[in-house]
């Protein structure tokens, strides 16, 4: 056994062990498996310290800055650039690095990874993190018609949060080609929907206006401000839009940041109206059927 492991010790070692008996040789053995073993264990400490370090000072850049896809890619190009350094690198020893400074095939190797999909989506993510087509946060709608806000980007792919908080995992190959609608394009400008209310002939329009206002403009998802003044037309924020069959149509145009879901303002303000017109007595009308029954007079 000491015969073995002195073998397959360097040349300068295995000459100062030759003068040795075996039980000294193999005492000398183990006390240098226990230090490699020990600078085996340092190392691998050194890279998870490396690891963890890196997404410690990542979150602290995102919480001066913000969550977004640069910071993102770039934290994940970092992990993988400290794997290939830590443990891809040294498994391949000085015949590796030799081989892919110094073979003319490199350049061949490198076409042929860049056909991969793992080569394309990380070029596809990096596109996406420097141009930006969208951004965390962003709510995009994909050609499909799925609509969905933008968690995270990794080097692989695109997370995709759907209304229903199902996530949508895209290769970034496909969401760099894709026809997408970005709703938060432009995050300096707030988004915006129209919102229509019905209330009955016999209501008090005005007072109807100003409760749908109120209301609006107090819910804590809206970015709407009541600037209402009575002698200034311009400053009006709800407006009677037509009449139909049984209702007096009010609207309003509703304003609310970027990151917010349509489906979840839809719902706040519209339960928000729904009370308020019902706390203040003014009538939401429905459809309903009136119904005469005239008596036969042959039975008179």
């Amino acid at each position: 056994m000491a015969d073995f492991i002195v073998s397959h010790l360097p040349d300068f070692i295995a000459s100062e062990m030759t003068d040795m008996d075996s039980k000294q040789a193999l005492a000398v053995c183990l006390g240098i498996l226990v230090i490699l073993l020990i600078l085996l264990v340092l190392y691998g400490f050194i890279f998870f310290m490396m690891l963890k370090l890196n997404r410690k000072i990542f979150k602290r850049i995102e919480k001066k800055k913000g969550s977004n896809i640069s910071i993102q890619f770039l934290q994940k190009a970092v992990a993988l650039a400290l794997i290939i350094i830590f443990i891809v690198l040294p498994l391949g020893g000085q015949k590796l690095a030799t081989s892919l400074l110094g073979s003319t095939a490199v350049v061949a190797a490198v076409v042929g990874l860049a056909a991969n999909d793992v080569i394309k989506n990380m070029f596809a993510g990096l596109e996406i993190s420097i141009y930006k087509p969208f951004d965390v946060g962003s709510r995009i709608m994909l050609n499909d018609g799925r609509t969905g806000i933008v968690e995270k980007l990794t080097l692989r792919h695109v997370v995709l949060q759907l209304v229903d908080t199902t996530r949508l995992i895209i290769p970034n190959s496909q969401a760099n080609t894709a026809i997408i609608t970005n709703y938060s394009y432009a995050e300096h400008v707030p988004r915006s929907l129209e919102l229509r209310f019905p209330v009955s002939y016999s209501a008090d329009i005005e007072e109807a206006k100003k409760v749908i206002r109120e209301t609006i403009c107090s819910c804590p998802l809206t970015l709407n401000e009541d600037r209402y003044k009575e002698n200034d037309p311009n400053s009006r924020s709800v407006y009677f839009l037509e009449l139909k069959d049984s209702s007096v149509i009010l609207g309003a145009t509703v304003y609310y940041p970027h990151k917010v879901r349509t489906e979840v303002v839809k719902d706040e303000v519209n339960t928000a109206i729904f009370n308020a017109l019902a706390e203040h007595g003014i009538e939401i009308p429905y459809n309903y059927v009136n119904v005469v029954m005239k008596k036969d007079t042959e039975d008179q």
